[in-house]
């Protein structure tokens, strides 16, 4: 059966480190730096930005608009 999965919280480690914590209670550290690649993701190498993320009511978005989905963030 499929679950469907969104974030709780997410909280910067460093770097491009983001410690998430899911609807099912698991909690991992993500590191989104090798996969900020192409011209919708490149914009966040720039670490002011990508600090600026935010949970909203499925998963991080980030000031400029740009969201992850959260189950490549549950599998990442």
């Amino acid at each position: 059966m499929l679950q469907l999965v969104w974030v709780t919280d997410a909280q910067y480690i460093g770097g491009y480190k983001i410690a998430v914590t899911f609807n099912d209670g698991k909690s991992k550290t993500v590191d989104l730096e090798s996969h900020l690649t192409g011209q919708v993701l490149s914009p966040l190498k720039d670490l002011d930005l990508f600090r600026t993320f935010k949970v909203t009511g499925w998963t991080i978005e980030w000031a400029n608009g740009l969201d992850i989905a959260p189950e490549f963030l549950y599998n990442c």
